[in-house]
């Protein structure tokens, strides 16, 4: 088996404040290309929609362009820019560092979920 689709034509684009995730879903993987724009911050932007203190999605993920600062609940920090390759878990804040539009591609699967309102019982 082998499928083929274009980020130029995803299956689903969710908008937040300051942003957007366009998401393709393939057989084993559900890729995201997610687009910050500056003054982006994961606590102001997401966290009203998912209703949780921190982000609690795992990232595999590689910068396209601009820049972005994670910090872990146990207060750790990095920073992130173009070219880089990272892995986040569960249990952060992040927001986009300067004046320019980040871009970046995940491919841990957990954006399914990301920046999607929690199922109602």
């Amino acid at each position: 088996m082998i499928e083929v689709k274009s980020i130029d034509k995803p299956d689903e684009r969710r908008d937040f404040p300051r942003g957007h995730l366009e998401v393709c879903n393939l057989s084993g993987l559900t890729f995201g290309v997610a687009t910050f724009d500056p003054g982006w911050r994961w606590s102001e932007s997401v966290k009203p929609i998912v209703g949780t203190d921190s982000c609690e999605v795992h990232h595999n993920g590689f910068v396209v362009q601009g820049r972005l600062r994670i910090r872990m609940n146990d207060g750790g920090e990095a920073e992130i820019g173009p070219g880089e390759v990272f892995v986040c878990s569960p249990g952060h804040d992040a927001w986009v560092v300067g004046d320019e539009q980040c871009v970046v591609y995940d491919f841990a699967g957990g954006m399914s979920d990301y920046a999607k309102r929690p199922a109602t019982a």
